[in-house]
């Protein structure tokens, strides 16, 4: 099956301080997280960014971290994933 993402929901984890969101292998919910570094990943923001600041530069990234994400998923068929800074590069 392929790596689909219909649900645009995301939410903001304090205690992994990543961003979480969901994809779907056929009728297999898959769980993704994008650590909040690789998301202060070519900002400005020198200290750490607000909730609302994470999930918008997750909303900016939002192609490349799916297809990160669909890299990370292939590669090793977890059910929990974790996006790091060089999943992204």
């Amino acid at each position: 099956m392929t790596l689909a993402f219909p649900n645009r929901a995301r939410s903001f984890d304090d205690v992994r301080n990543a961003v979480r969101f969901l994809g779907y292998d056929g009728m297999f919910e898959i769980r993704f997280f994008v650590e909040a570094e690789a998301l202060a990943k070519g900002t400005t923001h020198r200290t750490r960014m607000s909730e609302a600041q994470y999930l918008s530069s997750f909303d900016t990234m939002l192609k490349p971290i799916h297809e990160a994400a669909k890299k990370v998923y292939a590669k090793y068929g977890r059910n929990l994933n974790v996006l790091t800074i060089s999943d992204l590069a």
